[in-house]
């Protein structure tokens, strides 16, 4: 095997087994995966294979899979790819046996296709791959609440027909790299539009992050539906509802804290969730990514949903969570009930702008003197404090937006407020970049400026494919000075980030006084 698709991958590349816990099977069977895409999307484009809707679902269900830390189980794997092989007109191709998968296996590994196309083809290739996985998991979420795109969806096909393509050149890959961060915007406007249509606009809410005694569940991941459904199926049953990582926002939204049961914030970001799993008495359902192998502590009640999976650990079919809640009531839950302390959340674009008369008088007097929006993917690698420490050093007449779990990282600091606004605004899940992009733009518009004469500095921590087409998007909308850590992306060559560089100013994080002097001036 040979992977180096997010932030914590092994020196030079996950090889023998990944860092995530990925094995060399599952591995092929995720490369086979990827090149059967390929596969159907070029036979799509050539007329041989009809643009449907079975195959649409079949390209998200495929991206999506392939996103780290979602599916580990080669069951899943296999029925994905038999699903693709449906859809060929050559039916002997893509077969799982040991030939093929090892013929694909090989042909796919990265260094054989350095050596046949340039390290730089195939960093642009890996770069437009994971920015397509990214924007795939968003559609994914928006597709499950009935928010689906002809356009996108054509999108998809034809880039993954292009990453067929061993002719493409690196103009082509660079262009169709920027055009994926346009997409993703579009995505991401969907996804917020079915997720504010059916839950309404978040608000600033107080979420409680310390237990009340009673019978419980925890639910991590990003699907808001899931949590939907289990609030539902668990009203009236004594049962509470916890959220942990990136679920956390959810207690924002006005039809989901509706439930008296939902009973607030478990626990941080995804990758302590081995420690803070065992501690919590009761069930957990994962839903969507962020799955690390479960510990025999909590083996037996933990659940996953969707396509998430884990070889051996119980799967939800069809929303019915009727095990996890019967599981629930035969476990002690919390003895009782802590301090109450809480933290803030919930601070959409609809709040943010509801207010920017205020925000954007407090920056002509200079009560605001700069913004700084730090957040992404956080991730277990040394190197992220970095982000504490540079939120905890902003001046205080400076403003935070955060999203994402990089926010576990400081957000339960006290910051203040600056004229009656909280100087810390989380603004929600990764896909919530969307609710920064727009009040960004708002502010442009205001002043009269471009994005980049803001006052305005993005500092990013990224671990995965979705923070990937999160930054494609930023690159689209020519959006420099950024600052990704805390290291840079193993796909990236030494061209491709001059390229990235002499374009945009991308920069890697370093010291965070530095930093911020840099960016104050």
């Amino acid at each position: 095997m040979y992977c180096y698709q997010c932030e914590q991958t092994a020196k030079g590349g996950c090889s023998v087994r990944g860092v995530c816990g990925k094995t060399e099977s599952v591995s092929a069977l995720n490369d086979m995966l990827i090149e059967l895409s390929k596969q159907v999307a070029i036979e799509v484009k050539k007329g041989d294979c009809p643009r449907n809707t079975a195959v649409n679902h079949f390209f998200l269900d495929a991206l999506f899979t392939t996103v780290t830390n979602v599916s580990f189980d080669e069951k899943n794997y296999e029925a994905l790819i038999e699903t693709g092989r449906s859809f060929l007109t050559d039916s002997t191709q893509f077969q799982i046996n040991d030939n093929q998968t090892s013929a694909i296996e090989a042909t796919y590994q990265i260094d054989h296709r350095k050596n046949v196309l340039g390290e730089d083809i195939v960093g642009l290739q890996e770069l437009l791959l994971y920015g397509l996985k990214g924007l795939a998991a968003y559609a994914y979420h928006a597709m499950q609440l009935g928010v689906e795109s002809d356009a996108v969806y054509t999108f998809i096909s034809d880039t993954m027909a292009l990453l067929g393509d061993s002719s493409a050149d690196a103009n082509q890959l660079l262009n169709a790299n920027l055009e994926c961060g346009k997409v993703n915007i579009d995505v991401m406007a969907m996804l917020d539009s079915a997720n504010t249509t059916k839950y309404g606009h978040p608000e600033p809410t107080p979420v409680r992050i310390t237990p009340v005694a009673g019978k419980c569940i925890l639910v991590s991941g990003h699907d808001l539906l899931d949590l939907e459904l289990l609030l539902k199926q668990t009203q009236d049953t004594g049962v509470n509802v916890y959220t942990h990582s990136e679920m956390l926002p959810a207690n924002s939204y006005p039809e989901l804290k509706k439930y008296s049961h939902l009973a607030g914030n478990y626990g941080t970001a995804w990758q302590n969730q081995q420690s803070e799993f065992s501690a919590f008495p009761g069930p957990i359902v994962m839903t969507t990514n962020c799955i690390q192998q479960p510990k025999a502590e909590y083996e037996n009640r933990i659940y996953t949903c969707g396509l998430v999976s884990w070889p051996g650990i119980s799967h939800i079919q069809d929303h019915d969570f009727s095990a996890v809640i019967e599981q629930a009531k035969n476990m002690t839950g919390f003895a009782t009930t802590a301090d109450e302390k809480t933290i803030m959340t919930g601070f959409g674009h609809n709040t943010v702008l509801s207010v920017a008369d205020k925000v954007i008088d407090a920056v002509k007097s200079k009560a605001i003197r700069h913004f700084f929006l730090i957040g992404g993917c956080d991730g277990a690698k040394p190197g992220r404090n970095y982000y504490t420490e540079l939120a905890e050093k902003v001046p205080s007449d400076c403003m935070i937006l955060t999203l994402a779990c990089g926010k576990y990282r400081f957000n339960t600091m006290d910051f203040g407020d600056i004229g009656g606004i909280p100087r810390l605004l989380d603004m929600g899940q990764c896909n919530d970049a969307y609710s920064a992009i727009k009040v960004a733009g708002a502010l442009a518009d205001a002043f009269d400026v471009g994005l980049n004469d803001l006052p305005l500095s993005i500092v990013l921590s990224w671990f995965e494919q979705k923070a990937v087409c999160i930054l494609l998007s930023l690159l689209y909308l020519n959006v420099k000075n950024i600052r990704l850590g805390p290291s840079l992306p193993a796909f990236v060559s030494p061209n491709m980030l001059n390229i990235l560089v002499e374009k945009f100013n991308i920069m890697p994080t370093g010291d965070s006084q530095d930093d911020l002097n840099s960016i104050l001036g």
